[in-house]
C-alpha cells in the first residue's frame, strides 16, 4: 500500500495525546489530508511531555508528523461557527471528548451532518457513547481493567501487572482507523457519512480473545496467569539467560516443543503443554537449561533449531537489529530542532517520508484558505482572537 491510498481525503482532527492521533496517524500516512485543531491555551496535551527533542515530545513528533495545526477557539460562538463552516466541507472529523461536549458546543453529529450528509464523524472514547460508564474519565489501564483483559495478567495469587505498552489506546486507534475506512467505502456506495463509536474498553477485548475462551463456553475464568497464553505452562514463558538477559519460548505447538526438547535433552512430554500442577517443576528445569547459556548462544540455537525461541530485545536494541532494518520499522523524518530523528513507520505504508510535525497553530493561515476563507476575514478573526 502507498501513501497515495487516501490522497483527496480531508480530515480534522480534535483528539489529543495517544488514541486519536495514532489514529489519524494512520490515515495521514496512506495520504490524506490531516488537521489538527487545536485549542489557544496548550494545544495538543503530548506536546511538551518528555522526552523532548527541540522543544517537543518526541511522541508527539512521531505520532503528529505530516499533519498540520490549526488554532480555533472552541468556546467562542464565531469559533464554533467557523468549525461548522471547516465541518461543512470535510470529509472525516475525528474527536475525543466525553460523550456530550461536542453537543454543548454546538458541534453535535447532528448538527454537522445538517450540513454535510457526506461526513464521517468517528468518536473515540474510553467507554462509548452510551452505557453506565459513558461520561467516565479513564486511561489504558483503566480500560484494561473494566475489558476483563487486565484480569488475564499474572501473577496467580498476586496483582495483575501492569503492560508496558498502551494495548487499549492503540487498539482504540486502530479500530478508529478501521471504523473510518470503512465508513468511508460505505459513502462510495451510498453517498452517505457515518458515525463511527469506538470505545477503547471494548476495542481492548478481543485483545484476550484466547483468555476469554473459557468465559464464552462455560462462564468461568482460567486462574490469573493460568492459562496457556499467560503462563500457566513452561513452554510459552520468559526466561534469564546465562548472562543476565532473557529470551521468550513459545513452543505451543508439539512439533516445537519436541524439537526444543530433542536439542536440550530435556525428556519430552506432551502434557507439558497443558497447564497443572506439573509446570513448576517443569518451568524450574527448562531455567535451568537455558540460564546455562548466554542470550547471544541462545539466539544462534533458534537459527539451528526451529523451536519459536527468540531473544528479547530491550526497547534500544531495535535500532541495530537486522530484521528490523530489513522491514523498515523504523524511518528518519524531520526533528523540531532542525535535525532528523528516528520515527516509528506504520505497518502498511513502508516507503513513508515522514513530514515534520507541526508547531501549535503553524497552519491556521494555511488551513483555514483550503476550506474557502479568505485572508481577510482570517485577519479578522485573529484579531478577535478566535484563530491564532
Amino acid at each position: 500500500m502507498t501513501n497515495e491510498t487516501l490522497r483527496g481525503i480531508r480530515v480534522l482532527d480534535l483528539t489529543r495525546l495517544i488514541p486519536g492521533p495514532f489514529a489519524t496517524l494512520l490515515l495521514a500516512d496512506l495520504g490524506a489530508r490531516v488537521d489538527k485543531i487545536e485549542d489557544p491555551g496548550a494545544g495538543d496535551y503530548l506536546r511538551p511531555m518528555p522526552p523532548q527533542v527541540g522543544g517537543m515530545s518526541a511522541t508527539f513528533v512521531t505520532l503528529n508528523r505530516g499533519k498540520r495545526s490549526a488554532v480555533i477557539d472552541l468556546k467562542k460562538a464565531e469559533g464554533v461557527a467557523l468549525f461548522r463552516r471547516l465541518a461543512a466541507r470535510t470529509d472525516v472529523i475525528v474527536e475525543s471528548f466525553r460523550p456530550g461536549v461536542m453537543d454543548k458546543l454546538g458541534l453535535g453529529y447532528d448538527v454537522l451532518r445538517a450540513d454535510n450528509p457526506r461526513l464521517v464523524y468517528a468518536a473515540l472514547t474510553g467507554y462509548g457513547q452510551d452505557g453506565p460508564l459513558s461520561k467516565r474519565a479513564g486511561h489504558d489501564l483503566n480500560y484494561l481493567s473494566r475489558a476483563g483483559v487486565l484480569g488475564m495478567q499474572g501473577p496467580n495469587g498476586g496483582p495483575p501487572q501492569v503492560p508496558g505498552v498502551q494495548m487499549a489506546d492503540v487498539g482504540g486507534g486502530l479500530w478508529c482507523a478501521m471504523g473510518i475506512l470503512a465508513a468511508l467505502y460505505a459513502r462510495e456506495r451510498t453517498g452517505v457519512g457515518r458515525f463511527v463509536d469506538v470505545a477503547m474498553t471494548d476495542g481492548a477485548m478481543p485483545f484476550g480473545a484466547f483468555g476469554f475462551g473459557p468465559v464464552l463456553a462455560s462462564g468461568s475464568s482460567a486462574p490469573r496467569g493460568g492459562d496457556p497464553l499467560s503462563g500457566g505452562i513452561a513452554p510459552y514463558a520468559t526466561y534469564r539467560t546465562a548472562d543476565g538477559r532473557h529470551v521468550s519460548l513459545a513452543a505451543l505447538e508439539p512439533k516445537f516443543w519436541i524439537a526444543f526438547c530433542q536439542a536440550t535433552g530435556i525428556e519430552i512430554d506432551l502434557g507439558a503443554l497443558v497447564p497443572g500442577d506439573h509446570q513448576p517443576k517443569l518451568r524450574e528445569q527448562v531455567a535451568g537449561v537455558i540460564g546455562g547459556k548466554t542470550r547471544d548462544e541462545w539466539e544462534a540455537f533458534a537459527v539451528e533449531h526451529d523451536c519459536c525461541l527468540e531473544p528479547v530485545l530491550e526497547p534500544h536494541e531495535l535500532l541495530a537489529d537486522a530484521h528490523a532494518k530489513a522491514r523498515g520499522v523504523l524511518v528518519r523524518g524531520p526533528a523540531p530542532n532542525g535535525t532528523e530523528m528516528l520515527q516509528l513507520s506504520t505497518p502498511l505504508v513502508r516507503d513513508i517520508v515522514p513530514g515534520p510535525a507541526p508547531t501549535h497553530g503553524a497552519h491556521t493561515d494555511a488551513v483555514l484558505a483550503d476550506y474557502g476563507i479568505d485572508a481577510t476575514e482570517v485577519a479578522s478573526l485573529r484579531a478577535t482572537k478566535i484563530v491564532r
